[in-house]
């Protein structure tokens, strides 16, 4: 069952019965689906319940829980070094992925789940889309994924996985820790103060991005701990643990390679 809380005059923070998060903006003439989450319940009909504007669709990446519920519509927009992340992520075995954790949830699901046709996956044609009255700004960012989106509207950023209470870069499609950091270090160059993340419904703040982001030295991901988490990838992970209980998880080869480049 999806639930919301308007975190700001138009854009609606939208958490799906998975628990994972995503965001309606709304301008005077269009709106804006950034996410789909896992796909599990009829993610274009909620948001036509909330707006009848028109509704353009954007991924802040491929993953199986932000991509997933693309089979609710016709097309989407995502990086284009995004999509082969879009294709393996949302084919069958994928998607089995998804209901054996719907089962341990006992949450219900299509019977079309397993079959039905992902949406047609575009780039947009511009980094930044006018909803009217408002602008929304596409900032490309690397780190999660090689095509990791971010948006940027009204003071307000939207991170997608890139930042999270618990942010993973340990996935064999992620990039370096290193990269993921410049784009946080990037993206702090912007104007926003309320920070909206895909893995918590309530909201941050920029000073809370500033803490993660400092915390990032050299020195602290040297010292990180093993994890079992890239376990099943046959990656070596580390987790370091940051400010007000937040975690990386990172791939520590991928560190020590890009740290001598």
């Amino acid at each position: 069952m999806f639930q919301f809380s308007e975190h700001a005059p138009g854009i609606l923070h939208i958490q799906d019965g998975m628990g994972v998060c995503m965001t309606l903006i709304l301008g005077n003439r269009k709106a804006l689906l950034f996410d789909t989450g896992y796909g599990l319940e009829d993610v274009c009909s909620y948001a036509a319940s909330l707006t009848s504007l028109p509704l353009t669709v954007l991924l802040s990446h491929g993953h199986h829980d932000h991509a997933m519920g693309s089979v609710w519509f016709k097309d989407v927009m995502l990086s284009e070094k995004e999509k082969t992340v879009y294709e393996t992520y949302t084919s069958l075995p994928w998607r089995q992925h998804v209901l054996n954790q719907a089962a341990q949830k006992n949450l219900n699901w299509p019977d079309d789940y397993l079959t039905r046709p992902s949406a047609a996956a575009h780039t947009a044609e511009s980094d930044l889309l006018d909803l009217g009255g408002r602008t929304v700004r596409l900032l490309p960012l690397p780190g999660h994924t090689p095509g990791s989106i971010m948006l940027l509207t009204d003071g307000v950023l939207l991170t997608g996985d890139n930042w999270n209470p618990e942010t993973w870069c340990f996935f064999p499609e992620a990039e370096s820790v290193l990269t993921l950091r410049k784009s946080l270090q990037t993206v702090l160059r912007e104007d926003f103060e309320t920070v909206l993340c895909s893995h918590r419904p309530s909201r941050f703040t920029r000073r809370d991005l500033e803490a993660f982001t400092g915390s990032i030295t050299d020195q602290a991901l040297a010292g990180a701990e093993p994890c079992g988490l890239g376990a099943p990838y046959g990656v070596d992970a580390r987790a370091l643990t940051l400010p007000d209980h937040q975690r990386l998880v990172f791939d520590f080869a991928k560190f020590e390679r890009s740290r001598q480049e």
